[in-house]
């Protein structure tokens, strides 16, 4: 008899050893996988971040070069316009043959070299800005080494103009000619700022959904019934597979039975139930259940950085 009872002492034993050994496996697996989601996680934010650093750095850097692209082309474009009047003005005087037109025409055409001169000058200080901004900007380089080209070739022609007065032969319309083309030039540059332009604005609107998603987080509640019926949760555990079965998150989340929210904006959840319990993993002290005439109305969280570290699903069951 004594050894009956040993008997079913030892295999009793045996069972509740081999149950607790069960159970810690899955205890540790748990923690392992939680523990290599949230170093997912916190690497993709991580990820996300730098990479919107880097676009924002790269805008700032191309907003200062075309800023002083614009600049200097309004300025070159003045010069143009003023050539352009000047012409105009030699041409009338030419016409009109009045005893000191030569002095004025010389004076004039120094003006003109003068404008020529600073525009060059702006062009090089440009380029300098260009090289020392460390933004590849090919279309731009390619355009101000042809407006380059263009001002050397005008002041070429305002040299020979100055020999042809001397030899009251004013062949302007080579100047003309050169001013047209720098004209579209200029055109063609604004073009291209004008394409920059669009990129940047698409790379902007894309540095606002990455901070949009790193903020995007998502809630729902209902009875365990509801949950369980929309595919949000399970259980699992338990002994014999009845009793004690713990209630978890299902790993398929049924995404069309949760509310987006932003976590920035967001600290309350709406509940207005007797009793609520916090399935989804989050930290206890960076939230708490907020209570308005015997029901609990909302749940406030308190610490927003902290109640979404583990997961960006937030899921109560409420009775």
């Amino acid at each position: 008899m004594k050894k009956g009872i040993n008997e079913d002492n030892s295999k009793k034993w045996e069972k509740s050893l081999l149950r607790n050994i069960v159970t810690g496996a899955i205890v540790l697996l748990v923690a392992i996988t939680g523990f290599i989601i949230v170093l997912n996680k916190d690497a993709k934010i991580s990820e996300l971040y730098v990479e919107k650093n880097k676009l924002d750095a790269l805008i700032e850097t191309r907003d200062s070069v075309i800023n002083d692209l614009d600049g200097t082309i309004s300025e070159i474009e003045e010069n143009i316009t003023f050539i352009k009047n000047k012409r105009g003005q030699l041409e009338l005087e030419q016409q009109e043959g009045s005893p000191d037109q030569k002095e004025r025409i010389i004076e004039d055409i120094a003006l003109m070299n003068t404008m020529l001169e600073e525009s060059e000058k702006k062009i090089e200080e440009l380029n300098e800005k260009l090289a020392s901004s460390n933004v590849e900007l090919s279309s731009f380089r390619n355009r101000i080494a042809k407006l380059t080209s263009d001002l050397k070739e005008q002041n070429e022609v305002v040299v020979q103009l100055q020999r042809e007065l001397e030899q009251k032969d004013f062949q302007l319309a080579e100047m003309d000619m050169k001013v047209n083309e720098m004209t579209q030039e200029i055109l063609v540059m604004h073009d291209s700022i004008s394409v920059m332009n669009d990129s940047i604005v698409e790379k902007s609107e894309k540095l606002q959904q990455m901070d949009e998603q790193l903020h995007k987080a998502y809630w729902t509640f209902g009875t365990f019934k509801e949950l369980k019926e929309n595919g949000v949760v399970t259980r699992e555990g338990g002994i014999l597979g009845i009793l004690g079965k713990n209630k978890t998150l299902n790993k398929n989340l049924n995404e069309n039975y949760f509310t987006e929210l932003d976590i920035r904006s967001t600290q309350t959840i709406p509940l207005y139930a007797k009793k609520a319990e916090v399935i989804s993993e989050h930290s206890d002290s960076s939230y708490r259940l907020v209570y308005q005439d015997d029901l609990i109305a909302y749940l406030e969280i308190e610490d927003p950085e902290e109640f979404w570290k583990l997961t960006k699903y937030a899921v109560i069951e409420v009775k």
